[in-house]
């Protein structure tokens, strides 16, 4: 698993939707014993075929609530 994750949240919210491409019709990336889309999804990104970004979400505070 790559240490640029911030946890396993962050693998299982990019597989879902790289399963849900594998789903409408996007073609594997690579050849995977399993035809279950989540399988084949967890599969490519642990061999590092599919990458996605883990965005970095600062909270503002909600001055409006606190007066």
């Amino acid at each position: 698993m790559d240490p640029k994750l911030v946890n396993k949240y962050s693998l299982v919210k990019g597989a879902a939707r790289r399963a849900r491409q594998l789903q409408s019709g996007a073609t594997p990336l690579i050849a995977s014993k399993s035809m279950k889309a989540c399988r084949v999804a967890q599969d490519e990104i642990n061999a590092g075929h599919v990458k996605f970004i883990v965005p970095k979400t600062e909270l503002k505070p909600d001055i409006q609530s606190v007066l």
